[in-house]
């Protein structure tokens, strides 16, 4: 072995994404920048979608629903993207899929012009909205097996944390910049139905030409040396093969990871909702240069999520590393433990600016153990399998985690008796929130009692 490359599996820099971004390595620097911006056009936009929909008239159950449908594409994406991906390659596949989520970004954009048209007892534009969901998604769903593999292959097993933490820190980046760009954008907005889909309609401006950009400078420069991801798929037997065949270690983690999954998908599509019209929550402070500054709870739910993410960012590297001296478990573990307690904390969060930003820096700390979640995952696979066993274990998490947003809308709106059509249910936001707590704690409790770790780090 070569001293280079006992140099470099001595150490993976977490850093290492950004300085190949900087020195202008033509593939890195496409791939990164398309990756920042789909990134950040889908993140300043998808977390917002809950109020958008509210403004445009949408109940409680269709925002569930909309959560539901992401859910679904999630799921499914994955290995269609493959077919296409083998079939025309990945150069034509990337730049297909960019083309098809900045159109939906479009579609979004155009919906409430049709608000006003007839279509039976639905809205056309609430339609569109999920007409736009459909290809809004398709480039952030493209290629995650590949990733794990590729993670897989170049990083030794001992430092996977911390090789997992370059990937997300760079792609995290752009969740921290899209919703600061949304509280901007939404600044000298009021809380107006009418003002927040006119204000809306400017992030999504934004968006449209984030995608576009994008799906032009990776089709013009990216030239990749070997387009085979992908080729080697046996259909679905191979599926079936791999999901029987997913190392005993990965098991208590599914089981943990799925119920923690579930109890965030009944609740996450209406944090916005909790902010901008539950506790109505938004900024005042008095600025030396500026004066009085009045932020909307809109855009206060901006810097929200940028505080989230930000705390995410300055923890993730430090945390893997940390899991390369405790192991993965304790670090996993945490990030399920914050997943779950979340909902409760901001559901019964007074009305106050501060105490909503200490909960969103706590939340950001889910972020923390997602590469160390990641590590675990891939690392028991043998080595030239981490593709298919990460895409294996998330097909099946995310097919269970389908109905959690819509039965979280169930929960928050209220439901009647399918038999008499009476009122079954007025529907309760605290309870929906404090189900998923619930769910979310027995997830992390089994993990905690069954979960284990794997060799590279006990």
């Amino acid at each position: 072995m070569s001293l280079e490359r006992e140099q470099a599996e001595e150490e993976v820099d977490p850093w290492d994404a950004f300085r190949q971004f900087f020195a202008l390595e033509r593939d890195v620097l496409v791939l990164s920048a398309a990756m920042f911006a789909f990134s950040l056009g889908f993140q300043m936009t998808n977390r917002y979608m809950a109020e958008y929909m509210s403004a445009l008239g949408a109940s409680a159950f269709v925002v569930g629903l909309f959560g539901t449908v992401g859910n679904v594409i999630s799921a499914v994406y994955p290995y269609p993207g493959g077919a296409i991906s083998d079939r025309i390659g990945s150069r034509y596949a990337l730049t297909a899929f960019g083309l098809c989520s900045t159109l939906g970004f479009g579609i979004w954009l155009l919906a409430p012009a049709v608000a006003d048209a007839t279509a039976g007892s639905s809205s056309p534009a609430i339609l569109a909205i999920f007409v736009g969901l459909v290809l809004a998604q398709a480039w952030k769903s493209f290629g995650l097996g590949a990733t794990f593999a590729i993670v897989k292959q170049s990083v030794p097993s001992s430092k996977l944390a911390a090789g997992f933490a370059s990937t997300e820190t760079f792609r995290r980046t752009a969740f921290l910049v899209g919703p600061l760009f949304a509280a901007a954008l939404f600044y000298p907005f009021g809380s107006t139905d009418g003002e927040i889909v006119t204000a809306f309609q400017l992030i999504l401006l934004v968006a449209v030409a984030f995608g576009a950009v994008g799906t032009v400078v990776q089709h013009i420069l990216y030239r990749p040396d070997a387009d085979d991801i992908g080729k080697e798929f046996e259909g679905v037997s191979q599926l079936f093969t791999d999901l029987r065949e997913m190392p005993a270690e990965l098991r208590p983690l599914l089981v943990g990871d799925t119920l923690v999954r579930f109890a965030n998908g009944m609740v996450y599509v209406f944090f916005v909702l909790v902010v901008t019209r539950f506790l109505e929550v938004g900024l005042s402070l008095s600025l030396p240069a500026v004066g009085a500054v009045e932020l909307s709870p809109q855009s206060y739910f901006g810097i929200l999520l940028g505080i989230e993410m930000l705390v995410a960012l300055l923890t993730m590297i430090p945390v893997a590393k940390a899991a390369e001296h405790i192991g993965l478990k304790p670090v996993v573990a945490l990030g399920f433990a914050v997943y779950a307690i979340f909902p409760i904390l901001l559901i019964n969060a007074p009305d106050d600016a501060a105490v909503l930003a200490l909960l969103f820096a706590f939340s950001g700390l889910r972020f923390a153990g997602l590469p160390a979640h990641k590590a675990l995952i891939v690392g028991p696979a043998e080595r030239g399998a981490g593709g298919r066993v990460t895409g294996a274990y998330y097909l099946l998490r995310n097919l269970i985690v389908i109905p959690s947003a819509a039965l979280g809308g169930l929960l928050w709106g209220g439901f009647a008796n399918p038999l008499t059509g009476d009122q079954a249910f007025a529907g309760d936001p605290t309870v929906a929130f404090t189900i998923a707590t619930a769910i979310g704690l027995v997830g992390t409790a089994y993990f905690l009692v069954f979960g284990e770790g794997f060799d590279a780090y006990q």
